[in-house]
């Protein structure tokens, strides 16, 4: 039986929730639904992004509407456009088998005009921003004086963005019995003065702790010197080839520069930020969700609202001033239960902001070091591999074949391999042997003090094995398995890196016998495993211990993205947006003749 049965739920919406394939109700569904469903009351709901909160909220809601009414019964306010566009098709959505219920989309950047004839025909449930919501009232298109009910989508956000003044606005134009719903990521003063002043004795949901953050999301950082941040992030993102990302920055003008930056050496990136055109950012939103663009470069409020599935990464290319913003940015990632990473890139002066974040989000970060020009250069090539074995082959390519064939026949299979992915390796090898390492002193210094077991590399073999993410593992449950399978201790195998199809891991040097002899004579679902020493002794995975000298724990990278590292590069889909001075996007394709530039990344053809 689906569990939303037992929620109290009536047929109709049971029906929609089977089409959508929903089965398990989320923990804030379980807790706000069957008491929104009971009594009327207000609530305040404490819950992270992504954790399902639109249907904790709208499937009670739907329920409570008379559809037979056509009057205003229910506003919902979200901080931003898009998020206001995915409530309405979430409600429509939930909606779909009740006949008579209208649900209507207020936001600025449209037709006013139709907006306010879109309500008039008739429409139960509005979802509006607060700033185009408070212009309406003030022209007397909309009514809100005898709604029942007032929902608080993102409050926090909504908060954050300088929208108190029109929230407080709106509510007081709104009946004083009406039920009002707050749901929020965070619980900071205004969003606490606002449930004071607008709310009767309302009843609290909380779902984890206060301010926590997401267990689905592990927290890395990486110490580098100032003037290799960019560097620093350029590594990272070839570290992981199947990134699909969201990277903050502090200001419009950084989220600019770090964004063309990103496009001119050759990288999927686009900007997202305040002094884009509506037009602008719809274009680089639909080419984000569409997996054209792998970096996004956003600030804070132009991020607001994001939600696209399957974020791998959370980048903090610079730390927000708030720590609540850091909840937020790496809220983007790990949603729906999926494990997600939030990278923190600093210098030595911002260490101390590490354990200030730790305090607020209830989680330890993991100390890493910038992975080094071999260790990315392996992890590309084994990337390729797996691309070239996993490919569909589209067989209008057998006409081309024979002509393919003659081209080849004096080269044996070795020599053929070799070549296919020497065409990309020899661009990535070529740029990193003249390019330095980056791990800063500070953090050199610490490992190599570190004595054998702390993580330091003495003494200490590195594998590949042809396991990771697709085969549902992350960097603990990978360590866990490599640790029981091969009979060895807690600590004896460490700096676990996982990647899509393949990761990497160590033990020390006297295991190397044992690791080769068990694996290579295993089979993992149905699937020989393949385990390699490793010319690398590795030190971008996780390590034994964090920047305080704790045991490090948590979870690894998981990706999910669709690969674009290699091989051509997507044509420019219809949303697309094209270069121009305000948002970042792909370069021309670079010819094959063009050499890649010796102070740049080798671009991907």
């Amino acid at each position: 039986m689906n569990k939303f049965e037992q929620l109290g739920l009536n047929e109709s919406l049971l029906k929609a929730i089977n089409d959508l394939g929903f089965e398990n109700p989320s923990e804030v569904q379980e807790k706000a639904i069957p008491l929104l469903l009971e009594k009327d009351t207000d609530i305040v709901a404490l819950a992270q992004t992504g954790t399902g909160k639109t249907a904790a909220f709208g499937f009670p809601l739907i329920q409570k509407i008379d559809p037979d009414n056509k009057n205003t019964q229910a506003l919902i306010l979200s901080p931003t456009r898009e998020l206001c566009l995915q409530i309405t098709n979430e409600i429509k959505l939930y909606s779909k088998y009740i006949k008579g219920i209208n649900t209507v989309a207020v936001y600025g950047g449209a037709s006013i005009t139709e907006q306010a004839r879109d309500i008039k025909r008739g429409a139960q449930i509005i979802v509006a921003t607060p700033g185009r919501m408070q212009d309406m009232i003030n022209r007397g298109l909309v009514n809100i004086s005898k709604i029942d009910f007032c929902i608080l989508d993102e409050a926090d956000e909504m908060l954050n963005m300088g929208f108190y003044d029109d929230i407080v606005n709106i509510l007081s134009t709104s009946p004083d019995d009406k039920s009002t719903w707050l749901f929020s990521a965070t619980m900071p003063q205004e969003v606490a003065r606002i449930a004071k002043e607008f709310m009767r004795k309302p009843l609290e949901i909380t779902v984890g702790h206060k301010n926590s953050g997401s267990s689905t999301v592990s927290h890395e950082f990486y110490l580098v010197n100032a003037r290799d941040r960019y560097e620093a992030l350029k590594r990272l993102a070839d570290a992981n080839p199947d990134i699909f990302s969201v990277v903050f920055c502090r200001t419009k003008r950084d989220t600019q520069a770090v964004a063309e930056k990103l496009i001119e050496d050759g990288y999927s990136a686009a900007a997202l930020h305040g002094d884009l055109s509506q037009a602008q950012r719809d274009s680089v939103m639909k080419s984000f969700r569409g997996r054209q663009i792998q970096m996004l470069v956003a600030t804070d409020v132009a991020a607001r609202g994001i939600d696209v599935d399957n974020i791998t990464h959370v980048v903090n290319y610079q730390l927000p001033d708030e720590i609540e913003t850091y909840n937020h940015r790496s809220g983007r990632t790990g949603r729906a239960g999926k494990l997600g990473t939030s990278i923190v890139i600093i210098t030595k002066s911002e260490i101390r902001k590490i354990s200030a974040i730790e305090r607020i989000i209830q989680q330890k970060f993991v100390e890493k070091t910038i992975p080094s020009g071999m260790e990315i250069c392996e992890i590309q090539l084994f990337h390729l591999a797996n691309k070239i074995k996993d490919v569909e082959v589209d067989h209008e390519i057998d006409s081309y074949l024979p002509a393919i064939y003659e081209v080849m026949k004096d080269l044996s299979k070795e020599e053929l391999i070799k070549k296919m992915v020497s065409v990309e390796f020899n661009r990535f090898i070529s740029y990193y042997k003249k390019n330095r390492d980056l791990s800063s002193q500070s953090a050199g210094e610490r490992r190599e003090s570190a004595p054998r077991g702390d993580g330091g590399n003495d003494g200490a073999t590195r594998y590949f094995v042809n396991i990771g993410s697709r085969d549902n593992f992350d960097w603990m449950s990978l360590k866990d398995f490599l640790r029981d399978t091969l009979g060895l201790g807690r600590d004896d195998v460490f700096k676990v890196d996982v990647k899509e199809g393949f990761s990497f891991f160590n033990t020390d040097a006297e295991h190397a016998n044992t690791v080769l002899e068990t694996l290579n004579n295993m089979h993992y679902e149905g699937r020989r495993i393949n385990v390699e020493i490793s010319k690398n002794e590795g030190g971008g995975g996780g390590g034994r211990r964090d920047h305080n000298g704790r045991s490090s724990g948590g979870r690894g990278n998981s990706f999910g993205g669709r690969s674009e590292s290699f091989g051509p590069r997507a044509p420019r889909g219809e949303g697309a947006p094209r270069r121009d001075s305000n948002s970042g996007s792909r370069p021309p394709r670079r010819s094959d003749s063009a050499p890649a530039r010796d102070s740049k990344r080798p671009r991907r053809s």
